[in-house]
């Protein structure tokens, strides 16, 4: 079942919930939400409808299990009283609306970046005052481009493990990981995850940008607890190099590669281009950075840099981008 079947299984209950003036039986809601209708028996219907109304319930919303009214034990219905979920009208002045803007633009070149823009025409359209700019000068954007990211949000938010291919910093080899995720957060432009590594029964940390391959969740939700107090900025900070450990060495075409001439170490004269000295912190990050010239960069040393360019010029060309 995929992920988005599930979610829209879960507003399509609490909107049936919500939207009648009485308790709800099972069995309408049953012929009512397609989910339910497609389930190839009772028993499966009732493990469906159970786990959503406790996914409802863990995420705030009051689902009511109404008694019937003949004294013997039996339920009328399900419901949630408008009242009792229903937020109250939030008024916000121009200051508080041009932070919001300036959050929402945070994300606007990620994936959580159409979410966001939906909240603040919401905002927009409920209380009649236009979103404004933030301050002047302030241009702050999170890139989540990893196709792990929503995977691991997910996982985080469910309490669910993940499993994934996973490449060491300056190693080529893909090892398989089976994580509780505690935590997910940036750094440095970075993302990385915090959990518990099932396998080698220790909290690790883990660069999103050297998973290798789809990551997928396993196991059923709410399988583990997150231990309290976890410090994930503490734990990313101590993982994470904080001064360059490297210098790559570049051949550069002529008039291409102007952030690397900019910050190069040095800079030589060569046959169809320039040779530059640069140093860096993560081959994956300036590995990511190099594929976007083309052939307008080559890299001559070291060696793991260059392994991770040419690994990610044969996965663009397999897919069909090159």
């Amino acid at each position: 079942m995929r992920q988005t079947d599930r979610t829209e299984r879960l507003l399509n209950l609490l909107f049936a919930l919500m939207a009648s003036a009485r308790p709800v039986p099972k069995h309408v809601l049953r012929e009512a939400i397609d989910g339910y209708r497609e389930s190839p028996s009772e028993e499966a219907f009732e493990r469906m409808f159970e786990r959503d109304k406790d996914e409802l319930r863990s995420m705030g919303v009051p689902v009511q299990t109404v008694e019937g009214a003949d004294g013997v034990g039996g339920i009328e219905g399900y419901r949630v009283a408008a009242a009792d979920y229903a937020l109250p009208d939030v008024d916000f002045t121009a200051d508080e609306l041009a932070v919001l803007g300036l959050a929402a633009r945070v994300w606007e070149q990620a994936s959580l970046g159409p979410a966001a823009q939906r909240a603040l025409r919401k905002l927009e359209v409920s209380g009649g005052a236009q979103v404004q700019d933030g301050p002047v000068g302030i241009e702050t954007r999170i890139a989540t481009a990893e196709p792990s990211f929503p995977v691991m949000l997910d996982a985080v938010r469910t309490r669910r493990a993940v499993a994934f291919g996973y490449r060491k910093s300056g190693g080529d080899s893909v090892e398989s990981r089976e994580v509780q995720p505690w935590g997910i957060a940036s750094r440095r432009g970075h993302w990385y995850l915090i959990g518990h590594d099932v396998g080698r029964g220790a909290s690790r940390v883990f660069r999103l940008s050297r998973i290798v391959g789809a990551a997928t969740a396993t196991g059923l939700p709410g399988a583990f607890e997150i231990p309290a107090g976890i410090d994930v900025a503490a734990m990313i900070s101590e993982s994470s190099p904080t001064t360059e450990s490297g210098t790559a060495t570049l051949r550069v075409s002529p008039d291409r590669g102007h952030g690397l001439r900019r910050r190069a170490l040095s800079s030589v004269a060569v046959a169809g281009g320039d040779l530059l000295e640069v140093s860096y912190a993560d081959d994956e990050t300036l590995a990511a950075e190099i594929v976007g010239f083309g052939s307008g960069v080559v890299v001559m040393g070291p060696p793991a840099l260059r392994a991770s360019v040419i690994r990610r010029l044969t996965a663009a060309a397999a897919s069909g981008i090159a």
